[in-house]
């Protein structure tokens, strides 16, 4: 241990302990996370190299305890944090001591702390993870097996910091030792605050997947084909993109710009939708609108603005004469010409739209042939290489999904990380 008069090790004590609460209590959140690793954990490892297990132990405890009383999360996560805590913290104490050299700040004493310390963070790390699938109800292999390649990088880098913390201090005394502490206070706040525009980012989402998805099942009330066509195109689109060679970011993009083509439509008279009816001159104006409207609702909810942009224009056609804007194929979306191509496949070859359905192979006869003046050429054989591997049922989409390909829980956390 540190060999130094007792007013000064009173004070770097002193200045550690503040690191550990300081770290937790403006860290992401004590009683949040399922497996967490904080800064508090990194302080810790510095005053069990420099006091020994007992204290950083007593340390832990305290810091746990008072994040709680602030806090207030439930009574069953501040007893698991206390136990995932302060069990690591005297099991890899006991082992540094039993490694630790004569001389601090030796190789030996850096690598047997590096040891310690990786067996204080695995330990915590499933002890943690261990409890909450138990109170979670999932398998434990489940739980550590899905964030195996965080918890080892994790585990890298905290060691890494600890070691470096602890360098520090010895090095520079009281002035370094508060510097590790309240570097570690920062850092812990600003992961709070980016865990915490994560959470909101990902609410946010929440809410404009919802909106969009009750509107589309609205929308499927009024006209039953809505869903079951939204899929198809949706899952058409993303295929094409996959066979035209683009990339993944485009072809998620295109498969998001499927689902949503036709939300616009939720915004037309429950007249346009009845089955047998004529439509007047005034209906297909306001039919002709559904793009711009699709697209004024995508921008109004934020985060869709590359969609908006796709759904709107996914009715012109390369020979200038399409709708809303009469743009030709040079100014038209890449990702909207293909939104094109699914919906006129799915529309010929559904059992459920307005006419009488055709096979594939007549389908992509008349695809062929309005090619160069309503659709691209290029992605109508792009479809016809995909349609050529696959089954009636793919071919026919009669099946298709609205909630799988919504697939609404991965678009939530994709947004939550800017995915």
């Amino acid at each position: 241990m540190v060999a130094a008069d007792p007013g000064r090790l009173s004070w770097l004590f002193g200045v550690l302990a503040l690191g550990v609460v300081g770290a937790d209590l403006f860290g992401t959140g004590t009683g949040a996370q399922a497996v967490h690793v904080s800064g508090s954990a990194l302080a810790a490892i510095v005053v069990l190299a420099l006091f020994g297990p007992a204290w950083a132990f007593v340390v832990v405890v305290a810091s746990e305890l008072i994040t709680w009383l602030v806090e207030r999360y439930r009574t069953e996560r501040m007893a698991m944090n206390l136990v995932g805590s302060g069990a690591p913290v005297l099991i890899a104490g006991t082992l540094f001591d039993a490694l630790r050299p004569a001389e601090d700040g030796s190789a030996g004493f850096y690598l047997a702390l590096a040891l310690a310390a990786t067996l204080m963070f695995a330990l915590n790390l499933l002890i943690v993870a261990g409890i909450t699938s138990m109170l979670d109800d999932v398998p434990f292999w489940r739980t550590i097996w899905s964030a195996l390649g965080t918890l080892l990088a994790s585990i890298a880098i905290n060691v890494a910091l600890a070691l470096a913390a602890t360098g520090l201090c010895l090095q520079l005394g009281l002035g370094g030792t508060a510097f590790a502490a309240f570097t570690l206070i920062a850092f812990s706040y600003m992961a709070r605050l980016v865990a915490t525009a994560r959470h909101r980012s990902k609410q946010y989402a929440s809410l404009s997947w919802g909106v969009l998805s009750g509107l589309l099942r609205t929308l499927d009330i009024r006209d039953p084909r809505a869903a079951r066509h939204a899929a198809a195109v949706a899952a058409f689109a993303r295929d094409i993109a996959k066979e035209a060679g683009m990339s993944a970011e485009d072809q998620e993009l295109a498969h998001t710009a499927g689902l949503l083509h036709d939300i616009g439509n939720f915004a037309l008279s429950d007249r346009v939708f009845e089955r047998g009816r004529v439509l007047t001159d005034e209906d297909w104006d306001a039919i002709r609108q559904h793009p711009v409207l699709g697209a004024d609702m995508l921008r109004d909810l934020g985060l869709y603005g590359p969609v908006a942009e796709i759904v709107r224009a996914h009715h012109e056609r390369v020979d200038g004469r399409g709708y809303p804007d009469r743009l030709k194929a040079d100014r038209i979306p890449e990702l909207a010409k293909i939104i094109a191509v699914a919906e006129v496949y799915d529309t010929l070859t559904a059992h459920d739209t307005y006419r009488t359905p055709v096979s594939s192979f007549q389908a992509l006869t008349e695809l062929r042939r309005v090619a160069g003046s309503q659709l691209d050429a290029d992605y109508v054989e792009a479809l016809a290489r995909v349609l050529a591997g696959s089954d009636a049922t793919y071919r026919h989409a009669d099946a298709a999904d609205f909630g799988s390909e919504l697939d609404l829980e991965r678009r939530i956390n994709e947004a939550a990380v800017g995915g």
